[in-house]
């Protein structure tokens, strides 16, 4: 199969090539219209279909697959390790099901859910699902005013939660984040389902607060059907990280989505039925929804869910389970193998990882040197994938599971089937060319699994993403781009980390990848500073991979002239940072991204805002050391 002609069918004929692809999970009822799309830019999908989620992602798998491996949880937080069948995964939901039924909740009601990455996490989104209620998983840890703010949103009528989580051995309690956030909100949930640990005391509130392990025993043998939805019916609603005042809850429907995660497994993510599938994200963010809960599942495969880091108890920890559990696929971020990279290479060998297909990673974009150093150690290919929060499944990549489409580096590859993918010019409207920049667009309908609106408010969901190239309607992402001549995309970053540099537009993402090139950089944010003379100028932070060769004022300033000269032979002189400052840390959230607007902040003598997700609240002390205060 040819994956240009099969790209073209599905944006030529998007009802003739979903319909085929609805085919790849199981339906109560069948759906009457493939496509309704008389509402742009509303769409949806399977319009009349029944179908549920946990159905898909359990019950049908009972007859054929009942005694093989469906969750994996591993922590290496507490050093527990559990395999659950999908027989006990299907008992395990319905308990769940059978509690959450039992405190009054029922279909289209909403469950917030605040958790570690512990199983109790998965039962609870997938009973959810089987009951036709909404979950909205919130990121452990989230500090108590974002927390608030989500359920003030969401509205939710139970919170599921846990005592703690744990991260490099510190204990993370959550109980009194959460009653503060409850505290805080409008909206009191009528009840709170707690998972205790033993990591941490918790004071029970009387009368709201449920003890899950109490409520488990009294639903032992609970037989709970499956709820079946309408394929438009919402299944969750998630909010992106990095909002501002009123949160921006992503909200996803049942049946697009279903279909979605099942030709992505199959056409992306080489998955096949007993295979294991092994993704490193956390349940908070998009991935952990699309390929640690749902769409392995989906694909007949067992999923590992893991709490714990890259390198503890030692960086071969990841390459372990590989072995362990024969991963067949595995899904990480660049950060995570950027930290990988910084260990002994022993690590990387001491496994047999000869069951791992490919390694996808996504969340940012992938670099050359971190490219290719993963992949001559890994001996397999490492595919790299670009898409949202807001579309639950990749926009751009190489689809291995349709043909051998050769991946590039530095680019997330070529837009994938059902994504009418185009580079528009933002003031004028017009498409660009190749080797163009322009914004990175998609044409309407989206395609089944992207989401269907903004939680509550439509509005705000079309003049967010619809609204912002002159006399078009399409979708925004808020990213540069440029094509080249294959038709290979590159990501350059977000359009409002565009630096205007006396009257030149430079994309932060060219800029780094230039500094990255340095023999003696591992790591670099570059920002936009104010600047009276041209606007702004950009200016540099850089983790070294020999810090001893810069301890000296005079040894920072040389290798800085240094690097400001890789920069010019690449870039030109107008690509060149007013500083490099090198620093021990980068100021990141838990998930890897980089917290550009803070360090833009700092160095503009601003507060950095919202830091609930931060890493390591040091780092930013760092950055304000290095820039002098």
């Amino acid at each position: 199969m040819n994956f240009t002609d099969f790209h073209q069918r599905s944006v030529d004929d998007p009802q003739g090539f979903w319909a085929e692809q609805a085919t790849l999970i199981g339906w109560n009822k069948p759906f009457s219209e493939t496509l309704d799309y008389s509402r742009p830019p509303f769409t949806r999908w399977f319009v009349g279909g029944e179908t549920n989620l946990c159905h898909n992602a359990i019950d049908r798998w009972l007859d054929t697959r009942g005694d093989q491996p469906a969750l994996i949880a591993i922590s290496t937080e507490t050093d527990t390790e559990k395999v659950y069948s999908v027989r006990e995964l299907h008992q395990e939901v319905m308990r769940t099901a059978a509690i959450m039924q039992s405190l009054g909740v029922g279909r289209g009601d909403r469950v917030l859910i605040y958790m570690p990455m512990i199983a109790e996490a998965a039962f609870a989104m997938l009973a959810c699902a089987r009951i036709g209620a909404i979950h909205s998983v919130v990121f452990g840890g989230f500090a108590a005013n974002s927390l608030a703010t989500r359920i003030d949103d969401a509205q939710p009528k139970l919170i599921v939660s846990a005592d703690a989580g744990s991260r490099a051995g510190k204990v993370v309690p959550y109980k009194p984040l959460l009653d503060e956030a409850i505290g805080r909100a409008s909206h009191k949930p009528a009840k709170v389902l707690m998972v205790d640990r033993g990591l941490a005391p918790m004071d029970k509130v009387d009368g709201r607060d449920v003890d899950y392990a109490l409520a488990r025993e009294q639903h032992m043998h609970a037989q709970v059907p499956v709820t079946w939805l309408e394929s438009n019916e919402i299944s969750y609603i998630l909010y992106t990280s990095g909002t501002t005042g009123k949160p921006k809850g992503v909200q996803r429907d049942v049946g697009g989505y279903a279909v979605a995660l099942a030709a992505s497994m199959k056409y992306i993510f080489l998955g096949q039925p007993g295979g294991t599938f092994f993704s490193t994200s956390d349940i908070g963010w998009v991935v952990g929804h699309s390929y640690i809960v749902y769409g392995p599942l989906i694909a007949g495969m067992a999923t590992i869910m893991y709490e714990g880091l890259p390198i503890r108890p030692d960086a071969g920890i990841w390459w372990s389970i590989v072995e362990k559990y024969r991963v067949t696929a595995m899904f990480s971020a660049p950060t995570a193998v950027r930290v990988l990279k910084k260990q002994p290479a022993e690590f990387m060998k001491k496994h047999d990882i000869s069951s791992l297909k490919a390694l996808f990673l996504a969340g940012e974009p992938l670099d050359e040197p971190t490219a290719q150093w993963i992949s001559g150690e890994l001996g397999v290919p490492i595919i790299d994938n670009y898409w949202q929060t807001e579309t639950g499944w990749p926009i751009l990549t190489v689809a291995r599971g349709i043909d051998d489409t050769p991946t590039r580096l530095g680019s997330p590859g070529k837009p994938m089937y059902g994504y009418k993918v185009k580079l528009i010019d933002e003031a004028t409207g017009e498409e660009c060319g190749p080797n163009q920049k322009g914004v990175v667009v998609i044409e309407g309908p989206l395609p089944p699994g992207c989401m269907q609106t903004v939680f509550g408010d439509d509005e705000r969901f079309v003049n967010t993403y619809w609204s912002n190239i002159p006399d078009r309607q399409v979708y925004s992402t808020f990213d540069w781009g440029v094509r080249d001549a294959d038709g290979y995309y590159f990501i350059l970053g977000r359009t409002d980390d565009v630096i205007n540099v006396a009257g030149h537009r430079l994309g932060t993402r060219e800029i780094e990848e230039s500094i990255a090139s340095h023999p003696n950089v591992s790591e670099v944010a570059v920002v936009g500073i104010a600047d009276k003379l041209k606007g702004q100028v950009a200016v540099a932070f850089a983790i070294l991979k020999h810090p001893e060769q810069a301890e000296t004022m005079e040894q920072k300033l040389a290798l800085e002239g240094d690097v400001m000269a890789t920069v010019d032979r690449q870039l030109g002189a107008v690509g060149r940072p007013a500083r490099v400052y090198f620093v021990p840390l980068l100021p990141k959230t838990r998930s890897g991204k980089l917290l550009r607007r803070s360090i833009q902040a700092i160095c503009e003598g601003r507060d950095p805002g919202d830091l609930t997700t931060i890493e390591d609240p040091a780092s930013l002390q760092h950055v304000r050391d290095a820039v002098g205060g």
